[in-house]
């Protein structure tokens, strides 16, 4: 059995141990005692190094703990070892550790919503909510309340207590024999196995940020202490680069951001107009430049090796807006897959009549394309140059 030391001391940054047990590769050792916190409870493992070489995963197998180091310790070494603890990363998980419990007291405190899950990740950590919506209204005047219970410094304390006789917990919890608790003054009592700051002022400031909905909960995304603050900076310096471009203060940046994209959204707006009736001028000039046959039908194949199927449909309908009309459109560009089109005028384009949806229809399938339509216009698409020409000979109707 592994004496887990961080149980009662979360700062133990160095300690001796007694190497018990390795495995045949000596990268798994055993060792009667240990500060090193295996990963557990959605917070990641330590890191740090024994006999100064370095721990890569630490492992709970139950009345074991199991460190997997990077290299083979040395066969002199099935003594006592010395064991340091990466304490930058440690600190971080105690803050981020802390800060979740904390939350999570203030969201069955205000609003009566219990936490279902916790992730410590790299970056940033998440509690996922028990409820199906939550208004940002709240998720402020949680970080606020957190923020204050930061402020107010309140002690967190580690006590040890039988299952049974305990009481008051936030989450109830199935172990039997000996919990844990950890508790922050006046506000929470949980039980948890994780490593934890003494009092709420080492938890730092608490940011939350993005809300997602999974499935019936709620996860919120959160950073504390130093995450937080280089959070903060990182979003204070993205924002102040986008002031600086649109010539404001970071005060005015959103108006002004927001009168910019309606400006863009305006042009596009105009641009897609302009585009329109272009096509449609070129679809009226293109049916006047096209000689009749001795039935009196204008047909005519355009292929564009650039521009876009949008732009050729608003073509082909000018064009077949015309009486007596028959319009072959083909996209034949080396970056995207070929694409045709098929439009014939309201009269069927001939003395017969033409359904265009039918017989693209069916020139596609014979060349292993996809696409179809009604009996106005249709489009598809071909996947190679081969095809496209096995289709526009079939629909090159006389």
């Amino acid at each position: 059995m592994t004496d887990r030391l961080y149980y009662t001391d979360s700062y133990l940054r160095e300690f001796h141990a007694r190497v018990t047990g390795r495995s045949a590769d000596g990268h798994r050792i055993y060792l009667d005692r240990t500060a090193f916190y295996p990963t557990s409870g959605g917070q990641p493992h330590d890191t740090g190094a024994i006999a100064g070489v370095s721990l890569v995963d630490v492992e709970d197998e139950g009345d074991r703990i199991v460190h997997v180091v990077a290299a083979p310790l040395s066969e002199d070494e099935n003594g006592e070892v010395d064991c340091r603890i990466d304490w930058e990363r440690r600190f971080d998980h105690m803050q981020q550790h802390s800060g979740q419990h904390l939350l999570s007291a203030v969201f069955v405190e205000r609003f009566g919503i219990p936490t279902v899950s916790f992730h410590l990740g790299q970056e940033s950590s998440t509690i996922d909510l028990d409820t199906p919506a939550l208004d940002p209204t709240r998720v402020l005047g949680a970080e606020r309340r957190a923020n204050q219970a930061v402020c107010e410094n309140r002690p967190l304390a580690v006590s040890f207590q039988d299952a049974a006789e305990t009481r008051d917990l936030r989450k109830p919890s199935e172990r039997e024999g000996t919990l844990r608790i950890v508790s922050i003054d006046g506000l929470d009592r949980s039980a948890c196995g994780g490593t934890h700051v003494a009092r709420t002022g080492e938890i730092g400031p608490i940011l939350l940020r993005k809300l997602e909905r999974i499935r019936n909960t709620v996860r919120v995304e959160f950073l504390c202490g130093g995450r937080a603050v280089s959070r903060a900076r990182a979003d204070f310096d993205a924002l102040s680069r986008v002031a600086q471009m649109v010539s404001g203060s970071l005060d005015e940046t959103p108006d002004l951001v927001a009168t910019q994209f309606e400006a863009a959204r305006n042009a596009d707006k105009l641009r897609r107009k302009l585009e329109a009736d272009l096509a449609q001028y070129r679809g009226r000039e293109l049916y006047a430049a096209t000689a009749p046959d001795e039935a009196g039908v204008r047909r005519v194949l355009q292929r564009l090796p650039s521009g876009s199927l949008e732009e050729l449909r608003a073509i082909a309908q000018s064009f077949a807006a015309q009486p007596k009309a028959v319009f072959i459109g083909a996209l034949d560009s080396i970056a995207e897959p070929p694409a045709v089109l098929l439009a014939v005028s309201a009269d069927g384009g001939t003395d017969s009549g033409v359904d265009a949806g039918k017989v693209l229809k069916a020139a596609l399938t014979q060349a292993g394309g996809r696409g179809g339509g009604n009996p106005r216009l249709a489009q598809g698409s071909l996947p190679n140059r081969e095809a496209l020409e096995q289709v526009l000979s079939a629909i090159r109707i006389s």
